[in-house]
């Protein structure tokens, strides 16, 4: 639970609500929803807000009697002109000919796409977004970038996509630790005030930061592994002095079999994606959500001890 939560959110601004899986970045943007009662104090939005929520599956809930067009101009406001419904629609990859798709027929990530595009096109001055980006082709992710950052209003999202926070952040707030911390800057400024950070408690300790790391910490897939010798790690080391030969062995034993389960989840990942983005049942489309996110913290997971083992590995 996080305590002394004190956010002011300037009107135009673009936060991006950073923090690793289970600090509670969700729980933060179903609190600022309303969805979830604050723990303590209040929430309070300013005069005249009107709120658009995303959440990852809300695409199961659109009327599928309805077509693609019909749908936007359903969630237009009073008075939008048709033109800016088609070029709003244009903009995120909906062309003339899919205009009069039924709705029906579209798949997981098409429904999500005009989901957003009806967001975009409605009355509301203040967008929360919990993974706009999730289980949509880059091409949409670019396109949906573009949009946030031509939006007059504001925007509160999360995003695991460091190319997609940076494209559309204008500042950072950080969940960690049982506390909200509001960093001043966008988010490269962010992530350059984290590796300072990372930087001087090393250098504090004594030691070197690692090759290859830079800013937040990089997965396997995102950085060269060392080669290396499945089992578990049965000791570590005091700090500040060397681990034995043996524990050693045993890490290199841990990450050969990390890196395994890593590369089956990654693939499990990118078939449940692709899976997603493809069905046009909402009953199936919420299991493989559900699936997807349970593979995602089996793969943080890992990930996480990997680096851990190649950290304890250099020494």
């Amino acid at each position: 639970m996080a305590d002394d939560v004190a956010i002011e959110i300037d009107h135009g601004s673009r936060l991006a609500i950073v923090g690793d899986n289970g600090q509670g970045k969700t729980t933060f943007l179903r609190t600022l929803v309303g969805s979830l009662d604050p723990v303590a104090g209040r929430l309070k939005w300013g005069f005249g807000c009107e709120i658009g929520t995303y959440a990852q599956h809300v695409y199961t809930s659109l009327d599928e009697k309805r077509t693609v067009l019909e749908q936007l101009e359903y969630a237009a406001a009073p008075g939008t002109k048709q033109q800016r419904i088609i070029d709003l629609a244009a903009a995120m990859l909906f062309r003339q000919s899919a205009l009069d798709k039924p709705i029906r027929v579209l798949s997981g990530g098409e429904r999500a796409r005009l989901c957003l595009a009806g967001l975009l096109l409605g009355s509301a001055n203040v967008l929360v977004l919990d993974e706009p980006g999730n289980h949509l082709d880059v091409e949409t992710v670019e396109a949906l970038a573009a949009a946030l950052a031509d939006y007059a209003g504001t925007v509160i999202f999360t995003s695991h996509d460091r190319a997609f926070m940076q494209a559309v952040a204008t500042t950072v707030i950080e969940v960690k630790d049982g506390r909200v911390v509001d960093h001043l800057g966008n988010y490269e400024t962010y992530v350059a005030k984290v590796t300072g950070e990372i930087d001087a408690a090393e250098a504090a300790a004594g030691r070197g930061r690692p090759a290859g790391r830079s800013g937040e910490r990089a997965s396997p897939g995102k950085r060269g592994m060392q080669p290396a010798g499945g089992g578990q790690a049965e000791g570590s080391a005091a700090a500040g002095s060397r681990p034995s030969a043996e524990d050693d062995r045993a890490a290199r034993k841990e990450v050969a079999r990390l890196e395994k389960s890593i590369a089956r989840l990654d693939a499990e990942k990118k078939e449940r994606q692709a899976a997603l983005l493809e069905t046009t049942d909402p009953a199936a489309a919420v299991e493989l959500h559900t699936a997807l996110t349970e593979v995602e913290g089996k793969l943080a997971a890992a990930e996480e001890r990997w680096l851990e083992l190649q950290e304890q590995l250099a020494g």
